[in-house]
């Protein structure tokens, strides 16, 4: 293991000078973020003035607020840019450098992403955290955070991150066949959304519907951590959807391995 962190240190390192040197470019994507943050709120607030009830599928209007912004914050934890990179390198040809490499291809990107996370964690998690806990004990009268919660809430967003940073490698390799992954990568990520909870809760969709969607990984992305810290999931409904996630791990992580001896068999880059 120390090996490994002694190879791949350098790669942490190049993330984080990644992050901090394009601070603006960092800054304003988070700030969009926020901003869809706030027009969620004031979209699902109309939704529940123009109800009858107080609850809609389980959901108090205080738990939606907290929903919403606890979306924001595990899709940022577990955000992972792994197609974009690995569509750009075919397309420019800088793919060789990686390839050449006495190094694990995945290593590579998991490591660089690694670094900028950890400014992201440093830098974002308290004050959401933090902001999150007030809005609760707000609009419930008493504190409500459980730190034994938050620490399977932190590892469900870890699994959360493996899941997605594997499926992100897996559907990258695309692009040794299409060779430009943009339009594809938006397709992607709009359907992602909505099968992960982030554009509307799954508890919102019928119950069938439901069912089939908390079995596919995309649930086990956003969802089954944000449901954990909102302490929705409990004994062994929380192992089951833990359990689930790691079953996703290592089904991404053993397809990854499997499609790029295959992928790489059919490698034509347009630039370099």
């Amino acid at each position: 293991m120390k090996r490994k962190l002694r190879i791949y240190k350098p790669f942490i390192n190049a993330g984080l000078q990644e992050a901090t040197t394009y601070r603006a470019d960092w800054f304003f994507r988070i700030l969009g973020n926020i901003l869809g943050c706030f027009i969620s709120y004031f979209i699902w607030k109309a939704v529940f003035l123009s109800g009858n009830s107080e609850t809609m599928n389980g959901f108090t209007m205080p738990q939606m607020v907290v929903y919403i912004f606890l979306m924001f914050l595990t899709s940022t934890l577990i955000g992972s840019g792994g197609t974009y990179d690995i569509g750009e390198e075919i397309r420019d040809g800088s793919i060789a450098m990686r390839m050449i490499k006495p190094i694990s291809y995945n290593s590579t990107f998991l490591f660089q992403e690694l670094g900028n996370k950890i400014m992201t964690v440093c830098i974002l998690i308290v004050p959401l955290v933090v902001g999150v806990e007030i809005v609760r004990t707000l609009f419930t009268g008493a504190i409500q955070f459980d730190i034994f919660g938050f620490f399977l809430y932190i590892l469900s967003c870890t699994l959360a991150y493996l899941v997605n940073f594997f499926f992100n490698i897996c559907f990258g390799f695309i692009a040794f066949v299409i060779k430009y992954l943009w339009g594809a990568n938006m397709m992607k990520n709009c359907i992602m959304g909505f099968l992960s909870g982030v554009t509307i809760p799954l508890a919102f969709l019928p119950d069938v519907l439901e069912k089939i969607f908390l079995l596919l990984p995309f649930a086990s992305l956003n969802y089954t951590p944000v449901m954990i810290y909102m302490g929705m999931y409990s004994g062994p409904e929380l192992i089951y959807y833990l359990g689930l996630q790691l079953f996703w791990v290592l089904a991404f992580w053993g397809l990854s391995k499997l499609l790029w001896k295959v992928a790489t068999k059919r490698l034509c880059v347009q630039g370099g």
